[in-house]
């Protein structure tokens, strides 16, 4: 092997919640791995992220959710409301028998502290890690992969997970398509709580469902700040305009919105904001020694608060049907990589798409005008808190294509 090259038994390609997540994952059942970051140092923007319980049980069986809950919040309730009028809509109560049904709590938390908490892990487990690494593509040959970076280096591996985003270069190898734009953006930003901070809906998550828009709030780390995300359809995105200058479009998205929405934009972060992709369903992400995970498998839009918890039930799938196939008590068995890489997708890919397709449509749900926002009120207000039947399929431990609640060895276990 030259001197530009390197041995590992898993390579990992991106340094995101997936990534992260993979290399715990796999290192936990005794794999050598190596994951690689384009960017110079590891990080995560953005501001907060719900995580379900079909997130959080995995955070619990790697032995990873109490750090999650001393730096997140559990809130009580998930309300909807109607941007307009302020009518409450619908409420999910978030308390025992929820925690109980599913098997782990609701949290929201800042993203970039779940990143921190899966980053310590990977460091903690041995992963070993690199920055500055851009992979340009992946072959197999025979039964090793080899990872051929930018600056001529080249990584050789028993399999590789491409963990590298909605844009994913590797994606290529399995799919000929592109992010698909929405036409809505988002403005997000997160502000001190302070005695002037309304009282109101600071145990919550709340959701102001609106024409064209909608607006969500809940507390971060452990109630110190509020964190406010902003959605609207742009007309300047519609155009290509990825960001635009001023505040206009954004104030005008919200202009027959109640005055405690209206007043919420103050917290927002203006001097950036995100366009909202996904990427149609694909079945396949394999590609010999190669599959793809997170959103270089299935990006979605954000309407679940899914994307990272369908990021860490694909490390722990992955995980589940790995160990004791390819990571056997007499050692690694190389002859089962691929084997295990289709399993692992086609365990995965019917439920991601399901996830994917259902965002869209709930989305499209939460920002009509009109009789048809009359209807969708009517239809949540139907709705009892409770009422589970429209969870489960999400949230149940039980469903299908969902990990196991545990394993055999720890995924933070240092692995010798």
């Amino acid at each position: 092997m030259s001197e530009n090259s390197s041995s590992t038994d898993v390579l990992v390609v991106g340094g995101g919640m997936a990534g992260l997540a993979g290399a715990l994952a796999l290192r936990g059942n005794g794999a050598d791995v190596t994951l690689v970051e384009v960017a110079p140092e590891f990080g995560e923007v953005g501001a907060g992220l719900q995580m379900a319980p079909n997130a959080t049980r995995t955070l619990k069986r790697w032995g990873l959710l109490e750090k999650a809950l001393e730096i997140g919040v559990q809130p009580k309730h998930l309300v909807f409301r109607d941007a307009v009028s302020g009518e409450e809509l619908t409420r999910q109560t978030l308390g025992s028998d929820f925690e109980q049904r599913y098997g782990a709590p609701y949290v929201v938390i800042h993203r970039s502290d779940l990143h921190r908490i899966l980053l310590e892990a990977c460091r903690e487990a041995g992963v070993a890690l690199q920055n500055n690494v851009k992979i340009e593509r992946v072959e197999t040959v025979s039964n090793r992969a080899r990872a051929y970076a930018a600056d001529g280096a080249v990584f050789e591996a028993d399999a590789v997970l491409g963990a590298d985003g909605l844009k994913s270069t590797l994606r290529q190898s399995v799919a000929h398509d592109g992010p698909v734009s929405s036409a809505y953006v988002a403005y997000r930003g997160t502000v001190p709580i302070t005695a002037g901070t309304p009282p109101a809906d600071l145990e919550d998550v709340i959701v102001y469902l609106g024409p064209d828009c909608h607006l969500v709030q809940y507390p971060l780390r452990k109630g110190k700040l509020l964190n406010t995300v902003a959605v609207f359809k742009s007309a300047s995105f519609e155009r290509g305009e990825e960001q635009y200058g001023g505040v206009d479009e954004l104030e005008e998205a919200y202009k027959d919105c109640m005055p405690a929405v209206r007043n919420a934009l103050q917290n927002l972060g203006t001097g950036m904001r995100w366009p909202m992709y996904d990427r149609d369903p694909i079945e396949n992400w394999v590609d010999g020694r190669m599959t793809l995970i997170g959103d270089s498998a299935h990006p979605m839009l954000q309407y679940l608060a899914q994307g990272a918890c369908q990021a860490l039930e694909d490390a722990a799938v992955l995980q589940d049907i790995t160990q004791d196939t390819v990571f056997t008590a007499d050692g690694i068995n190389n002859d089962t990589w691929e084997h295990a890489l289709k399993s692992f997708n086609e365990a995965r890919a019917a439920r991601t798409a399901r996830v994917q397709r259902t965002a869209r449509v709930w989305g499209e749900s939460w920002h009509v005008s009109g009789v048809s926002r009359v209807l969708r009120n009517l239809l949540f207000k139907s709705r009892g808190d409770g009422n589970y039947q429209y969870c489960d399929w999400l949230y149940g431990q039980d469903a299908p294509g969902v990990p196991a609640l545990s394993v055999g060895r720890s995924a933070t276990a240092s692995v010798v």
